[in-house]
């Protein structure tokens, strides 16, 4: 074979060795990009499932809102005289009634706060959660969680609770076994700022105690 026809098939071998390399390098970005699709549609997906089941569990929340809560305690005709007097320690938070003139902040406490000044927050539409003491850590954990980033929810924990858990707003309180329970969003969403209160709207920080 003579030198001319060497160099054309050398050249002809490496253009096929580059033709094919562009194939292969053509084929290797269709299956990333084919992978980088799917991970994409997979997540859409999924977010798009939790948007609508958050979008769904709230519409029947507020779907449960409008109706009675069962189980839920009333009283009417309350008192809202401002006292200095502090009131007595009792097996359930006071759902109403003469209080202190200054409301206790909003927020999240470790420690019991003043029955007199809570009760004034309720006047002003707040629901006050309180649990026993000795609840453990992971179910105070999910109360803090279910009242985080409500502006007129108050936290503390309640000694000598008859339940582990109590619900109040002003007139209204709700006495529960389990954090987990399905009525405590339904009772936060109808009571907080809501036509119970005497005060809807008025301040929640600014008065006493500093909240975690």
């Amino acid at each position: 074979m003579n030198k001319p026809k060497q160099q054309d098939d050398r050249m002809a071998k490496v253009a096929a060795l580059r033709a094919e390399q562009v194939r292969r390098d053509r084929r290797r970005r269709l299956v990333i990009v084919a992978a980088v699709g799917v991970v994409i549609l997979a997540l859409v997906g999924t977010t798009t499932a939790v948007i609508l089941g958050a979008r769904t569990e709230q519409a029947a929340v507020e779907a449960a809102a409008e109706q009675p809560i069962p189980d839920v305690e009333e009283t009417t005709d309350l008192s809202a005289n401002h006292v200095d007097a502090a009131i007595a320690p009792s097996a359930l938070p006071p759902l109403g009634g003469d209080h202190d003139p200054v409301w206790q902040n909003c927020g999240t406490y470790d420690e019991p706060v003043p029955s007199a000044n809570a009760v004034h927050s309720l006047e002003h539409g707040v629901v006050w959660v309180t649990y026993r003491p000795d609840l453990p850590e992971d179910e105070v954990a999910m109360l803090r969680e279910i009242v985080e980033g409500k502006s007129y929810a108050l936290l503390s924990p309640y000694p000598g609770l008859a339940a582990p858990v109590v619900l109040t707003a002003w007139g209204v309180q709700l006495e529960l076994d389990d954090v987990d329970d399905e009525r405590i969003p339904t009772f936060l969403t109808k009571y907080l700022q809501g036509e119970q209160s005497p005060e809807p709207g008025a301040s929640c920080s600014g008065g006493n105690g500093t909240p975690t």
